[in-house]
């Protein structure tokens, strides 16, 4: 009796079992993998995306760089809510910490996008079209048909259509002469790295014009002269990289100021402004002849590599205000805010030379004054009709706070509101060229006469330039992608010995594809075909036509000579 043996070793375990153990990245690994995430389309349109979220603050709260007064408004009207959005730089977006971070990552990842793309789209370019592949029936687009001539003739005169056509052919290939490739679409592909080209470069622009640019916000009131100093400015927002001393030197002297407003009209168009004209003089150096310029609202002034822009316009009464001696103590053009279309305005005028408490005035300025039993004093056109000053009056110390005061407003923590005899608060009502005594001996008010201002903004920004054409070459690069298709036409010319002895004939069988969806492209080997047809005459069908077409009965169709099966073989 034979026993069995039994093998004892052991047996492996076959492969799969067991766990697989995956290789550790290393450092250059990590960095490797978090460049390649970095530098994808779908990160660039990620980061694109981020950067216009974190964009929207900026467009909904107070910016500091704009209007430094309205965010200290805003911190005092919310005073819990108003330190948080501070300390997250919500008040300065556009140069916060975490908004430069996602400009910078936007402009790294369309830049890494961008080069080994170009360099891929150059070898492209330099490449020659492929091979003819061998079943041109599979393709999308096809069709056969038979034309007079040799293969030699009929491929010289398919080549010359398809260069009119801007095509790029292969050369013959010796070991398969009857076969042809073309291809044509590669600006395309230029168009797209075109475009994302031209986004880094206005990322790049916007870039220097925060770097190396600034703005600068000023009120002129007509018959007095401006000088581009850090000091002269009313608001200043510099670049990092600008040194307010070295700010280019120029001046604007506004002659005059002149407003139209519509009074022939009636409902919501009476009242409404139509023109704002600044005519000025300028000069652009200490020495430098003057030069009369006017400056409208979309005609800015071009002063030494700056533009100046009029952005705004209003009054600006001239108010005197005497001690009891009849000493002047102030005489300015006071400017006052508009806050309607009708123009009524709110101002201070601060007189800090009073001895021995200090002056202050605010209210308001009506260019055509009126008292509503309603709503109080206001204006009812925006025109100098009837001007007047409604004004309450304040003393005391202007400045206790220490902290910069805005023009248009009064400062009244260390000051007391100056009342009448009986106890209610002094109210001034002043017309031009009236006198208004103030009580207790403080002296006199008078409105002397009313002018107007121009609210310039100087600004310079040394990226414009490649800002706009960047834009532009964006827009090409769009149009390019978006209306170039990349198709591939491939030909196979074999002679044909069917027909009578006419002549020789050759059967063509041409194809298509193309790179993205393209229902254009059957249509496009119609093209091809009717222009041989110019050169070789009427093409001759070889095979019945295509039932599967839905116009298989048409005269066109019947001809049988393009045929586009979807199915891959004619029938």
């Amino acid at each position: 009796m034979t026993t069995a043996s039994t093998d004892t070793r052991p047996t492996p375990s076959p492969p799969g079992d067991g766990p697989i153990t995956q290789p550790r990245l290393g450092a250059a690994g990590w960095a490797r993998w978090a460049w390649r995430q970095l530098t994808s389309m779908r990160t660039a349109l990620l980061l694109l995306l981020l950067l216009a979220v974190a964009a929207i603050p900026g467009s909904i709260l107070p910016q500091r760089n704009i209007d430094s007064a309205r965010v200290s408004d805003y911190l005092d009207r919310h005073r819990t809510t108003g330190p948080w959005l501070d300390r997250l730089s919500l008040f300065d977006v556009y140069a916060s910490p975490w908004f430069a971070s996602i400009y910078l990552l936007l402009l790294v990842s369309l830049v890494g996008c961008v080069i080994p793309r170009t360099r891929a789209h150059w070898q492209a370019l330099r490449a020659t079209p492929p091979r003819t592949p061998a079943r041109l029936t599979r393709l999308p687009a096809h069709t056969q048909f038979v034309v007079a001539g040799g293969p030699e003739q009929v491929q010289q005169a398919l080549r010359s259509v398809l260069r009119r056509r801007r095509y790029r052919l292969r050369k013959p290939d010796p070991t398969n002469p009857r076969a042809l490739s073309a291809q044509r679409g590669q600006a395309r592909e230029t168009g797209n790295l075109l475009f994302h080209t031209a986004l880094i470069v206005v990322i790049a622009a916007v870039g220097a014009r925060y770097l190396w640019g600034w703005r600068g916000d000023v009120i002129v009131p007509a018959g007095q002269t401006f000088a581009s100093t850090a000091s002269g400015y009313g608001t200043l927002s510099p670049g990092p990289f600008v040194d307010p001393a070295k700010l280019p030197p120029f001046t604007v002297r506004v002659n005059t100021m002149d407003v139209t407003f519509e009074d022939r009209a009636s409902g919501a168009q009476f009242g409404a402004p139509r023109d704002f004209i600044a005519d000025t003089t300028t000069t652009t150096a200490p020495g430098a002849p003057p030069q009369q310029q006017r400056l409208s609202v979309n005609n800015p002034l071009s002063l030494s590599g700056t533009s100046v822009f009029l952005l705004g316009n209003g009054y600006a009464p001239v108010v005197t205000v005497r001690d009891s001696k009849g000493n002047v103590l102030y005489r300015e053009a006071t400017p006052f805010l508009p806050q309607d279309n009708n123009y009524r305005s709110v101002g201070a005028v601060k007189v800090p030379a009073a001895s021995p408490k200090q002056f202050g005035f605010t209210g308001l300025f009506l260019p055509t004054a009126t008292i509503d039993p309603t709503a109080g004093p206001v204006s009812v056109f925006p025109d100098t009709r009837a001007p007047a000053l409604a004004l309450t009056m304040y003393e005391g110390d202007m400045f206790a706070s220490g902290r910069s005061q805005s023009v248009y407003t009064l400062n009244t923590d260390g000051m007391s509101q100056v009342r009448r005899p009986d106890g209610q608060p002094l109210r001034l009502w002043l017309t031009p060229g009236n006198d208004v005594t103030l009580p207790g001996g403080r002296g006199t008010i008078t409105l002397e006469r009313v002018d107007r201002f121009a609210g310039l903004s100087v600004r310079y920004d040394p990226g414009k330039g490649y800002a706009l054409a960047g834009a532009l070459a964006a827009l090409g690069g769009l149009v390019l992608s978006l209306t170039i298709r990349r198709r591939r036409v491939f030909a196979r010319l074999d002679p044909c010995e069917t027909y009578p002895p006419t002549g020789p004939r050759t059967k063509v069988v041409l194809a298509g594809i193309s790179k993205n969806d393209d229902p254009a492209l059957p249509e496009e080997l119609n093209r091809i075909v009717a222009a041989l047809e110019k050169l070789l005459g009427p093409a001759i069908a070889n095979a019945p036509r295509d039932t599967a077409s839905p116009n298989a009965d048409s005269p066109d169709t019947n001809r049988g000579h393009r045929s586009h099966n979807p199915d891959g073989d004619p029938r």
